[in-house]
């Protein structure tokens, strides 16, 4: 592309040797400029990579969720349920009950030690925070993307303009059509930061939102299936055989 000096009507040969600094510090300049740009296309890729596989990946568990929930409880025990093959998170938080309610604790280990409600609570706490981690995977990134993009754009308008004053300085005149083409050049960083940001914030309000509607119906699932497996009001159990 054309450096600064062609673009203002100079040669390499003819640009004083003196000063060739200024000229690599405006080289360094429009370098920092475009690193910028290209950091709001890396974080545009990042944000629209995230986006799709969370929205595939929350309604891929609902749908196995509902349909899994539905035989479960349409069940006439628990022993019936071992059977089922389904996948999602409410599987594994049945699967992770059920392994604690079928298990015979020897209590060597710490793990072991308790009632059966208290090992079955362990059980299944630690499951449900395994499926939290995983559905807030990736949400981490959208946050950071949406609350730096615009500033990040921000700072390549900052360097874009300071770079524009100088070649506008060096044009000696201040005219309209002098200032109009650097200073909205310099812009496109801050309009590319905040159209980078806006989806990535959308997203994760979106997505933040459904996965604590996930985690609190994961959380009254798990409950439910404790009070099945291990009733509290001194009813036996519903057999697992």
């Amino acid at each position: 592309g054309w450096n600064t000096h062609q673009r203002l009507g100079y040669s390499n040969a003819a640009f004083p040797i003196k000063n060739r600094p200024m000229h690599m510090l405006e080289t360094a300049s429009s370098t920092i400029v475009n690193a910028t740009l290209l950091l709001l296309i890396a974080f545009s890729v990042v944000c629209w990579t995230i986006i799709p596989a969370k929205i595939l990946q929350h309604l891929g568990a609902a749908t196995r969720n509902r349909a899994f929930t539905r035989t479960f409880w349409a069940a006439a025990d628990l022993g019936a349920t071992s059977g089922l093959r389904f996948s999602g998170p409410a599987a594994r938080v049945a699967q992770a009950g059920l392994a604690t309610l079928r298990a015979r604790p020897d209590g060597h280990n710490l793990a072991q030690h308790g009632s059966p409600r208290e090992r079955m609570e362990r059980a299944l706490r630690a499951q449900l925070r395994r499926e939290r981690q995983i559905m807030e995977a990736g949400l981490p990134w959208l946050a950071s993307i949406g609350s730096t993009a615009p500033f990040v754009g921000l700072f390549g308008t900052v360097w874009g303009i300071r770079h524009a004053l100088q070649d506008i300085s060096r044009a000696g005149t201040a005219s309209i059509d002098v200032v109009a083409g650097p200073i909205g050049e310099a812009l496109i960083a801050t309009a590319i930061g905040i159209a980078v940001a806006i989806p990535a914030v959308v997203a994760y309000n979106i997505l933040l939102r459904r996965q604590r509607v996930a985690t609190a119906a994961l959380d009254g699932f798990a409950t439910d299936f404790m009070e099945v497996a291990l009733p509290t009001d001194g009813a036996a159990p519903v057999g697992t055989a």
